[in-house]
């Protein structure tokens, strides 16, 4: 116990969360980035499986294309293979770090989904036969091709975004709290 009276490792939890409230959002974290990560690769793996014979059409100008993506966003830094793998590996390093002091449960999901993905797309760098790229498979006529893991890393930020928002608003007072006559 420290001279205020709190255990250190509720101190070291962060503002206003305890020890074990602290260990349920690391625990969401990992659970989103864990689901994120296994459906990414099943799609891709079924992708490489099935749309290695051609396209198919979704609806309108949407098709399940395989497509392999040596850059990063919108093909950009297309060969840069080694370099992207650096960015990407640090990059997962600083967002597990930021995971461990989310405030909130939707930031912990947004946390966890930008991490699933993060890693879905390194696995594939790493792991997959295709000279460090990405599988991609999901395709339309207005948008660059993506996979799952693309979509979570967007979807994980807006999240994301929303939920530090919302955490850092100040809290609203209403006609009751301030004791004022409606």
């Amino acid at each position: 116990m420290s001279r205020t009276g709190n255990d250190r490792s509720d101190a070291d939890a962060g503002p206003g969360l305890s020890a074990g409230q602290r260990a349920k959002l690391i625990r969401v974290v990992a659970a989103m980035a864990v689901g994120v990560i296994l459906l990414d690769q099943l799609t891709k793996t079924l992708a490489v499986d099935r749309l290695s014979r051609g396209p198919i059409h979704l609806v309108g100008s949407f098709w399940l294309a395989l497509s392999y993506n040596t850059g990063v966003a919108f093909s950009l830094a297309t060969g840069l293979t080694l370099p992207i793998i650096i960015v990407a590996a640090v990059l997962v390093a600083v967002v597990a770090w930021f995971g461990r002091t989310v405030p909130n449960v939707a930031a912990a999901v947004g946390i966890g989904m930008i991490l699933g993905g993060a890693l879905g797309n390194l696995g594939d760098r790493l792991l997959r036969g295709h000279h460090g790229a990405v599988v991609d498979f999901v395709h339309s006529g207005f948008w660059p091709t993506f996979n799952v893991a693309d979509s979570s890393i967007v979807c994980g930020s807006i999240v994301l975004g929303i939920a530090l928002w919302r955490a850092s608003a100040p809290p609203s007072t209403t006609d009751e709290e301030t004791g004022a006559a409606p």
